[in-house]
């Protein structure tokens, strides 16, 4: 019966997401038992999970760039080839980071708001105050934490940039005098792509002190 109660709620769920009905979506879920903060959990595993496969990602383009840098013979257009497949798949890998973090503001201000609103039903002070201080000390955590999302997410548009225009000359300039036009450019998308690295290892560790708090 439970597994049919599920089924019926991801069916419902699914409708409502595509319809944009979030209160819905969000009901739907609570009849099978889950609740917004369980949500907010999975929402946060899945960005963390979303920010490291950019990290690989970005880490490839970079190697691939590098790989262009010190071509010595071959099918240059080839090489071009994959270059351009790398930023192709680096720009579908932000694009997952952004949507991820923005389901996270989601549900995280949908939980806030009931959590808020609830704080009036309350007929003993003490666990009024006790649960007040909670949400104030959740949503300070969670503020930390979507503030290092959204720093490091900011990293990765300068570095598509780079990649695109890098990708954009040799398209239209296959040729060695071309590679020799591009080297200047290797030292500053390194430097950028350690610094996304870095600024997503901070969030990756902020998001999993918060799920942390979550759990507790």
């Amino acid at each position: 019966m439970r597994a049919k109660g599920l089924k019926v709620a991801l069916v419902t769920a699914a409708f409502f997401t595509l319809s944009g009905c979030q209160s819905a979506y969000y009901a739907a879920w609570e009849k099978v038992g889950v609740e917004k903060r369980d949500i907010l959990v999975d929402r946060v595993e899945n960005a963390k999970e979303s920010q490291e496969d950019a990290q690989e990602q970005f880490s490839s383009a970079l190697e691939e760039f590098s790989a262009l840098i010190n071509f010595d013979g071959g099918e240059l257009e080839d090489v071009y080839n994959e270059l351009n497949s790398q930023f192709e798949d680096s720009q579908a890998a932000a694009e997952e980071v952004n949507s991820r973090i923005d389901n996270v503001e989601s549900v995280a201000e949908a939980l806030f708001d009931e959590w808020e609103d609830e704080l009036e039903k309350y007929q003993n002070a003490s666990l009024k105050r006790d649960s007040a201080n909670k949400l104030r000390d959740t949503r300070r955590r969670y503020e930390t934490m979507i503030k290092a999302m959204r720093k490091a997410e900011s990293r990765m548009a300068p570095i598509l940039t780079a990649f695109q225009d890098n990708v954009l000359y040799l398209k239209h300039n296959l040729n060695a005098s071309a590679i020799g036009a591009l080297q200047g450019e290797l030292n500053e998308i390194q430097g950028d792509v350690q610094q996304l690295i870095q600024e997503m290892n901070a969030a990756i560790a902020e998001s999993d002190a918060f799920i942390s708090t979550l759990k507790n």
